[in-house]
């Protein structure tokens, strides 16, 4: 039996020619396949079996490509593609190292924001022209050419005062001159029924504007006919101390919260942005000056402007077209329309004319006068202190 086994075998031996050498054949494990017999050329050929091994031949390794991973990044807090570590392709030399994983698809802005510091942002600059600056009080000079006349009587385009204490009537007892007191505009009251045609409620404001002494009578005047008790807690913002010490005809003085300035609204600014919540009311005129309107739109307040009183030009057909005195004062651009309305044909000459208040100076030069003694100004912050000083002046020789 085990002859014929060995015949077997030697059978099933592929030879293409006749070898010098003997060869081994390894017996055949269990589990494994029979080889098949291929014919060509004539002759048997048979595989070779599963476990023998190829010859070893230096092929290039082909480099192995995965897909990129999402990742998301920590700075910018966006998905990145980060590509898994390449296989390293050996050309006649081993593996030794493994090379760090490359990032791929973080921008520049990123990789900026690793290396930056952390810093406080900047605060944005504030635009030009948005928020409101106090460029100071405005100052009209007078004319240096006017006349060096004495002055021995002086108008002044307000009603006489009250008080024996007024500093204009001061001045004609120490100067012995004659102070007369005309008022050249009329204020004509707005009834209770035209101011309800304006829809505004009294109530709703807790804070008013005042910029002149009419405005405080006739806004207190409105609240009687209106039958409205102003509370102790309204907050007052006048534009001149004199006008604030004026509130003591109507309120306790010292129980309320009032403020004021030098002389314009701008001399408000830091007051009011302290009070910015509050809800505004101004009483003006039918004429008046937009330049507090403006300023009010600029600090963005929540206001109501409402018409109280109406400015006219005073009936003075009494005068006869004639100016007899030395020095005429006025307060107010409507005072110089009444000049020119009741006295087309007046020639200035001689006779001399003050101004209170920018506005007011700039009317006079507008209409064509001379002005004379202006107010206020550095050294005069007042109309009677600047009307004491030039009688000094031109008195004294």
């Amino acid at each position: 039996m085990a002859q014929k086994k060995n015949k077997a075998s030697k059978k099933n031996v592929a030879t293409g020619k006749k070898s010098t050498k003997k060869t081994a054949t390894a017996p055949k494990a269990k589990g494994v396949a029979k080889s098949a017999r291929q014919v060509s050329g004539g002759k048997a050929v048979s595989k070779p079996s599963k476990k023998t091994k190829a010859p070893a031949k230096k092929v290039k390794a082909p480099v192995k490509v995965t897909k990129p991973v999402k990742k998301i990044s920590k700075s910018s807090g966006t998905k990145t593609a980060i590509a898994k570590p390449l296989a390293k392709a050996a050309v006649g030399k081993a593996v030794k190292s493994v090379e760090k994983p490359v990032v791929v698809g973080i921008t520049q802005a990123s990789t900026e924001e690793k290396k930056a510091p952390a810093t406080k942002a900047a605060k944005p600059a504030r635009p030009a022209g948005k928020i409101p600056v106090n460029p100071g009080p405005q100052y009209v000079e007078a004319d240096k050419n006017s006349p060096r006349v004495k002055v021995r009587t002086i108008l002044i385009s307000q009603p006489k005062p009250e008080s024996e204490k007024s500093p204009f009537l001061e001045i004609a007892r120490k100067y012995n001159v004659k102070m007369n007191f005309r008022q050249f505009i009329q204020i004509d009251p707005v009834p209770a029924r035209e101011f309800r045609q304006q829809r505004i409620n009294l109530m709703e404001h807790n804070a008013v504007i005042l910029t002149s002494r009419v405005a405080i009578d006739h806004y207190f005047r409105m609240c009687n006919e209106m039958r409205y008790t102003v509370p102790e807690t309204t907050k007052y913002f006048c534009l001149t101390e004199s006008i604030a010490y004026y509130l003591q005809k109507y309120v306790q003085y010292r129980k309320r919260k009032i403020f004021f300035g030098q002389q314009s609204i701008n001399d408000l600014v830091d007051v009011i942005k302290k009070h910015k919540e509050e809800k505004f009311l101004l009483p003006v005129s039918d004429v008046h000056r937009e330049r507090i309107v403006d300023f009010l739109d600029e600090m963005k307040l929540n206001y109501s402007k409402a018409t109280f009183y109406r400015t006219v030009c005073a009936d003075l057909t009494d005068f006869n077209g004639k100016l007899d005195y030395d020095v005429v004062v006025f307060f107010t651009p409507m005072g110089i329309k009444s000049l020119q309305k009741n006295f087309p044909n007046l020639k200035q000459g001689d006779l001399r004319i003050g101004a209170f208040g920018y506005a007011t100076c700039q009317a006079l030069k507008d209409a064509g006068f001379r002005l004379d003694i202006a107010a206020p100004t550095r050294e005069t912050p007042s109309m009677a202190t600047a009307i004491e000083n030039y009688i000094k002046e031109v008195n004294k020789r």
